[in-house]
């Protein structure tokens, strides 16, 4: 290599726009804003696809994915009250009894008949229990105007209390023995059936 100044060699000329570069910074700084959005809906720490700086997931209590989450969404539909145990059965069930003896007997029950079945014990017929028990969880949903709109009350009439009140005062419903005062529960324990699975041959 010569010591001479005038030996360097000259730079090949590009033919690059001057625009070019503030091009380039432009872009930049829109993959730079569509990582932060990406980051921000995905749920991620900062980085693009849901992996924060550190190499975690995302998945983390921080970042609305942990285990809460999980106990949170299994938590919000209602129960079953006979797979309930006590004290939460006895809870639900003392809840249920203010309802269905503040509105359900003064507002909708006639005298009981044969035709219209009623026992004021039906607290011990663990069909009517149930059925009573999904009426008022539909009658907590759609008398709610901000849920349901204003046609839910409607709907709770037609779709639930209707059909309930068939099924349950009906001559072959759960208060079939019980009438004017007399109280039944026996009745309907249902004796032993024979089953093809348990008969042992002679």
């Amino acid at each position: 290599m010569s010591d001479d100044p005038d030996d360097v060699p000259e730079l090949p000329e590009l033919d690059v726009p001057v625009g070019m570069f503030e091009d380039i910074e432009d872009l930049k700084a829109a993959v730079a804003r569509l990582s932060a959005q990406l980051s921000d809906l995905t749920g991620g720490g900062g980085a693009p696809g849901g992996t924060s700086a550190d190499g975690d997931d995302g998945d983390t209590e921080e970042n609305g994915g942990g285990a809460d989450d999980d106990e949170e969404e299994e938590g919000q539909f209602p129960p079953f009250i006979l797979l309930l145990d006590p004290p939460e059965y006895d809870d639900e069930l003392r809840a249920l009894i203010e309802w269905v003896e503040g509105v359900i007997v003064p507002g909708y029950l006639v005298e009981a008949s044969a035709d219209a079945r009623w026992c004021h014990l039906w607290v011990e017929h663990p069909s009517a229990v149930a059925r009573l028990h999904a009426l008022w969880l539909a009658w907590q949903e759609l008398t709610d105007p901000e849920s349901c709109g204003y046609t839910g009350p409607s709907t709770w009439h037609r779709d639930h209390l209707d059909p309930a009140m068939r099924e349950l005062r009906a001559p072959t419903g759960p208060f079939a023995g019980c009438v004017k005062g007399e109280h039944q529960v026996v009745h309907r324990l249902p004796a032993l059936v024979p089953s093809a699975w348990n008969r042992t041959d002679d």
